[in-house]
């Protein structure tokens, strides 16, 4: 008997591929859209039935609002970055998703990210691994993977490059063979995510005091959200040299100026470590930690730390570390787990 996926599908040539992928290594395939913020297309739709599959779509409003909008929303008021992304990942794609497929009867699900799957017979565990393409490989924002969901999760497209993707694509008639790489929030299309703190989360930006590492005031801020770190752009700050945001402090509502040097770490905390292989390691991990998602890795060693923490020392300093972010752990090809950056250190 046919193994039975539900492909999710965005109306990209990603999720569009994976699904023509699968079919011809004869699984019993259907498409699903997640319903999660009203902007959705119906691309997707025609994709499935141009390649004869069922179609369905699974309404989310509320789980996307209150597990991701409104996360992003509260992270702002705390002075951080949140990645809407991972937690789109965690809850939704890889969480309500994957629960739907089941109760269904799909013995799998799919998705067009750029990472792999692999299992390792002597421990009889499931492994998250790079997509062969370093360009593109998505495995930093699947950190939050668990043993149970891997189980049940094929990533077709993880073994190849995007122009490959894009010709099975158009070998296959896809009309979407060369569209465009999505590059934004989906609940914010336009960019503008002060303006959607503002109508959405009801969030007042409060101007307060730009500040060097001695206290002394450089000039005054338009609110916290505005700013990451990082950031040199836009300040407004008059200064013999330029000047980067360092961090930002909620308490006293104070963004922290200073130089570039400045923004280097080379250690930090991290919280909600979720470690793959389903069991947190005794001892100290020493392995490769990357702090952003299109940067390259560093040599790291992770302490776990009680309360599903860690400590990660960064043999490489790196820059701009910013609460809310993910860092993810990697051994060479294989993704040990990742964690929330609470704090450089």
């Amino acid at each position: 008997m046919k193994k039975k996926v539900l492909i999710a599908m965005s109306g990209g040539v990603d999720s569009s591929a994976a699904a023509l992928l699968l079919q011809k290594q004869g699984y019993e395939c259907a498409g699903a859209t997640l319903s999660l913020c009203g902007n959705e297309t119906d691309g997707a739709k025609r994709i499935a039935d141009g390649l004869g599959m069922p179609f369905y779509i699974f309404d989310e409003h509320e789980l996307f609002a209150r597990e991701v909008m409104d996360h992003f929303v509260s992270g702002y008021r705390a002075g951080r970055t949140p990645n809407p992304c991972i937690d789109c990942n965690r809850c939704l794609k890889f969480g309500a998703f994957l629960d739907r497929a089941l109760e269904m009867g799909f013995d799998y699900i799919a998705t067009g990210h750029y990472a792999r799957v692999g299992y390792d017979e002597a421990s009889g565990r499931y492994r998250l691994l790079r997509g062969e393409s370093r360009a593109k490989d998505q495995s930093y924002v699947l950190y939050q993977l668990t043993q149970e969901q891997l189980a049940h999760l094929l990533l077709p497209v993880g073994s190849f490059e995007k122009p490959e993707i894009r010709e099975q694509a158009e070998e296959a008639g896809l009309a979407n063979a060369h569209q465009a790489d999505s590059q934004d929030i989906c609940f914010i299309p336009d960019g503008d995510y002060v303006r959607f703190l503002r109508d959405y989360g009801g969030v007042t930006p409060q101007p307060g005091d730009f500040v060097d590492e001695t206290g002394r005031v450089l000039g005054r801020h338009r609110g916290l959200e505005c700013y990451t770190a990082g950031q040199r752009k836009g300040l407004g700050v008059s200064a013999d040299r330029p000047l980067y945001v360092i961090s930002k402090n909620a308490e006293n509502n104070t963004v922290l100026l200073g130089d570039n040097e400045e923004l280097f770490s080379t250690a930090l905390l991290a919280s909600r470590v979720n470690w793959i292989a389903g069991e947190t390691p005794a001892e100290k991990v020493y392995c490769t930690a990357k702090t952003r998602y299109s940067q390259k890795e560093c040599d790291a060693v992770v302490t776990p730390l009680e309360g599903g923490c860690a400590h990660v020392e960064l043999l490489t300093p790196q820059r701009a570390v910013t609460a809310g972010q993910a860092v993810v752990f990697y051994d060479g090809e294989e993704v040990l787990g990742g964690g929330t950056i609470e704090k450089a250190l």
